[in-house]
Formats: structure tokens, sequence, C-alpha cells
């Protein structure tokens, strides 16, 4: 679904769909891409559309880890985020169906760090 949501975006806007520049963008962190009030509309569109489909399936949300863990790391991605030039969905999904070769190492990146802290996790018996 993300990548046909990213598929849509490009053809119906022409702009990449990476969650982070549209973000900076509706903050003001960024000059560029399109207007303040569609990222504002796309920004506000994504918890309605998980709102969406927890009222059409009718399972509640899923929980990961406690809300002070999930701030903390929330925050870390999103240093993470400007330090990297972009996000998952502007990386993994974007720019490696480019054949960006900054997407690429981003993405494994990602990946690898993803990886390690799953195992550092399940090692210190969960942080929940």
């Amino acid at each position: 679904m993300i990548g046909l949501a990213a598929a849509l975006m490009l053809l119906g806007a022409g702009r990449i769909a990476g969650v982070s520049g549209i973000a900076a963008r509706a903050t003001g962190l960024a000059d560029s891409g399109m207007s303040r009030s569609s990222a504002w509309m796309f920004l506000i569109g994504l918890p309605l559309g998980a709102l969406a489909v927890i009222a059409i399936t009718g399972q509640g949300p899923a929980e990961f880890a406690s809300w002070p863990v999930l701030v903390v790391a929330g925050l870390l991605v999103g240093i993470g985020t400007r330090m990297g030039s972009g996000c998952t969905s502007g990386h993994g999904v974007c720019g490696v169906s480019r054949l960006s070769q900054r997407s690429m190492i981003a993405t494994a990146t990602f990946m690898a760090a993803g990886i390690a802290t799953v195992v550092i996790t399940n090692r210190l018996g969960g942080l929940s």
C-alpha cells in the first residue's frame, strides 16, 4: 500500500512521497516542495488512514512499547531522518525504485540498524 501511495503521489502530484520532506515542508523547515497546506493535509491523512483501517477492521492499534519509549524512538528517528536527508519511505520506496545509489546505501543502513536494534532489544529482554 505504501508503494501504491508513492506511485499515486508521483503520478498525481509529480512529487516523491518522502514523509520527512513533506513534514519538513509543513513545519517550515524546508522552503521547497509542495505547498504547506498540501503538506499538512498529507500529514493529517496519515493517522486518519490508520484510524479508518481500525474502524473498518474492528481491530485496535498494535502496541509495541510504552509511550516514553515510543516518544524517544520517534525523536531519534526524526533526528536521523534529517541527518540522512530522508526517511525510509523516501529512500526505501521512492529512492530505491529510481535506482538512487544514495537511497540504496541509506536503506541498507536502515535495515542493518533495525536488525541490530531487534537483536539487542531481545537480548536485553525487551524495553516495554
